[in-house]
């Protein structure tokens, strides 16, 4: 019977006052302000164990970004980042949710026009985020086509089709119209644009991330990998928001920033490797006090 007439009063089961905010466990947790952060940078479980009387979660989720393709003669694309979702207001329960983090795909070390590879999904149950597309090799005929992902991969050569992004998570990656030498190889895609054509000398950028504030500092995510220069001719494609630069000529692609979803970067002309994606991240916040 006390356990009855304390719950009306606003009690719990043991004579404790119930909470009226969330309470949960999982992932590194911070702080910031009156709301708690949990950030998940490999897979685990978000355990809800007091809802609260709001009952709902801000949230983003990245998926892991496209390796950079290869080269051996010409600008290789840069890759895709992997597709990024954010909002506020998803009503939770108190139960268990598994989360998974997607590796970022990994570069092109063949040395000789390979692709890349995609990025793996990141998962907030109900919510998935899809690994960004691959950047294509540079120059030959069958390694010119930008992967499909959260965010499209470069091309690598003006033969080649873009890479195409999935609505809401990213975009796609740049075209090439670059005929003759240096060849220089397209962007990836990222969340907040599509990856720059690469020219006959210019290598194209990659895509523009996203910023977010919801640990508390404005961080960039999803940026899409910078193209690689051919020959002797261009500078390396830039990247941000996590993103990996292209390669100059001769030189390997830049990494994707591991936990931030960027594409990695194509790798310039003559043998070099395509840089890895970043992996995923899945952040989640709540208000714990007033």
């Amino acid at each position: 019977m006390a356990n009855f007439y304390g719950s009306l009063i606003g009690f719990g089961a043991g004579g404790e006052a119930a909470s009226p905010f969330m309470v949960a466990t999982g992932g590194t947790i911070t702080t910031d302000g009156n709301y708690k952060v949990h950030s998940f940078n490999s897979s685990a479980t978000f355990e809800v164990t007091t809802v609260g009387d709001v009952g709902t979660v801000d949230y983003v989720v990245v998926a892991g970004g496209g390796g950079g393709g290869g080269a051996a003669g010409a600008g290789a694309g840069g890759a895709g980042a992997g597709g990024m979702l954010t909002a506020t207001g998803l009503s939770v329960s108190e139960t268990t949710y598994s989360i998974t983090i997607g590796g970022g795909g990994a570069g092109d070390t063949s040395g000789d026009y390979g692709n890349g590879a995609d990025g793996e999904n990141s998962v907030f149950p109900s919510l998935t985020a899809i690994g960004g597309g691959y950047g294509a090799g540079g120059y030959t005929a069958s390694y010119v086509d930008g992967g499909d992902g959260g965010s499209g991969g470069g091309c690598g050569h003006a033969a080649g089709t873009p890479g195409s992004g999935t609505a809401g998570q990213g975009n796609d990656g740049g075209d090439d119209t670059g005929y003759t030498s240096p060849y220089g190889g397209a962007g990836g895609g990222g969340k907040g644009g599509a990856g720059e054509g690469g020219t006959s000398g210019q290598p194209g950028d990659g895509g523009a991330g996203l910023n977010s504030s919801i640990t508390g500092s404005a961080v960039g995510y999803a940026g899409g990998g910078g193209g690689g220069a051919g020959g002797a001719g261009g500078t390396a494609g830039t990247a941000s928001h996590g993103g990996g630069a292209g390669g100059d000529a001769g030189s390997s692609g830049s990494n994707g920033t591991a936990n931030r979803g960027g594409g990695g970067g194509g790798s310039g002309s003559n043998p070099s490797n395509g840089g890895n994606g970043g992996s995923g991240v899945v952040i989640i916040r709540y208000q714990f006090q007033n």
